[in-house]
């Protein structure tokens, strides 16, 4: 795949004055700032580069992606120390990626490849990694509210300082899940961040038709939770969010229910039309809020960046990306004999068998 000219398709504004004194960078340098840039452009190339490789065949089942979303999942896993855990949906390609799982293996296992994070054997739905604390990929939903809740109990009866960020969309807090886990981090002051990335829609429902409040602030007073309503197609202002309420966890104040207003791109899944919304909406979103032209067109202003430095980025995302294709093209599918391998775990920590037959069952 050629890198995307996609210089020509964004507004190119070259800094009219001089930045502004005020103006809120998060006390990151220019090389963070940048460093948050390269990251959107590799979950945007890289979820474009699975649209292209389910279209041909190469990847089966559900494919639920990310783009335009990538302001939500940067700003937040980078307000997060690398012991924290994410509990994530079936939209969580990019989850993995930011929580440091190599983008070959995410790759890999969108093909069902013996490479992949989860040996082939979750796909697009259940990315995980106990190395590095992404617990799933829950194609349940709401399931991982209740995991990070009994995550976030863990950690506090062990009395550290880590936090479990859970990501949920807008369609998971009509689950009973949402409210169970909410209740009970309230309740035990569990170190849980629990950010509802709305994108308006649901699977296909319109928020407007579901709820019959506008927001979850009284969802969260409900159960005296902290509430943040917060841009998220703004990178910065998500990492912003998810650091305060991060903190407050690591002091032992318990939860906060974050709501992202976000947007995504693509329909609910690759199977989705999306006729449920209009194409003008849509090109409208994509016109005026696509989180990284935003986030560059705020770095030319402030002076911090210009064209070469994200066009250097997207080349390198891309080279990760084509890598990552081509990694996961070469790679084998599991065998048969893997039907039974980590099917059973005993306590000391071997893998132990139950009347495996000698040939596999039809």
């Amino acid at each position: 795949m050629a890198v995307r000219d996609v210089r020509q398709a964004r507004e190119v504004r070259q800094p009219a004055q001089a930045p502004s004194e005020t103006q809120d960078f998060g006390g990151l340098s220019r090389e963070q700032l940048l460093d948050l840039h390269y990251q959107m452009e590799v979950l945007r190339l890289f979820e474009e580069k699975a649209a292209e490789a389910y279209t041909l065949g190469k990847i089966g089942g559900f494919l639920h992606l990310y783009i335009g979303q990538e302001a939500s999942g940067v700003g937040a896993i980078s307000a997060l120390a690398p012991s924290d855990y994410v509990v994530s949906s079936y939209r969580e390609h990019g989850h993995a990626i930011l929580k440091g799982i190599a983008p070959r293996e995410v790759m890999a296992e969108l093909y069902g490849k013996a490479t992949g994070c989860s040996k082939g054997r979750g796909g697009s739905m259940h990315m995980y990694s106990a190395e590095h604390r992404l617990i799933g990929g829950q194609a349940i939903v709401g399931a991982q509210i209740v995991i990070s809740t009994g995550i976030g109990f863990g950690i506090s009866y062990q009395g550290l300082k880590d936090v479990a960020l859970t990501f949920f969309g807008d369609g998971a807090v009509d689950e009973g899940a949402f409210h169970e886990g909410l209740n009970l981090s309230s309740v035990w002051k569990l170190p849980v961040v629990f950010l509802c990335e709305n994108n308006m829609y649901s699977m296909g429902m319109s928020v407007s038709k579901a709820w019959s409040v506008p927001s979850l602030e009284p969802r969260a007073a409900a159960y005296g939770v902290p509430y943040i309503s917060v841009d998220g197609m703004d990178v910065l202002a998500m990492r912003a969010a998810v650091s305060q309420a991060a903190e407050r966890a690591r002091r032992g104040e318990g939860p906060t229910l974050i709501e992202a207003h976000t947007y995504r791109f693509r329909g609910h899944s690759m199977a989705d039309p999306a006729r449920y919304r209009t194409r003008d909406e849509e090109s409208q979103w994509k016109a005026n809020r696509d989180p990284i032209v935003l986030f560059e067109q705020r770095l030319r202003e402030a002076e911090l960046a210009r064209d070469e430095d994200f066009k250097a980025n997207e080349e390198k995302a891309a080279a990760v990306v084509e890598d990552a294709a081509r990694f996961a093209d070469e790679s084998p599918f599991p065998t048969e004999d893997d039907l039974y391998s980590d099917v059973l775990q005993d306590g000391s920590g071997a893998i132990a068998w139950r009347n495996k037959p000698s040939t596999p069952r039809e």
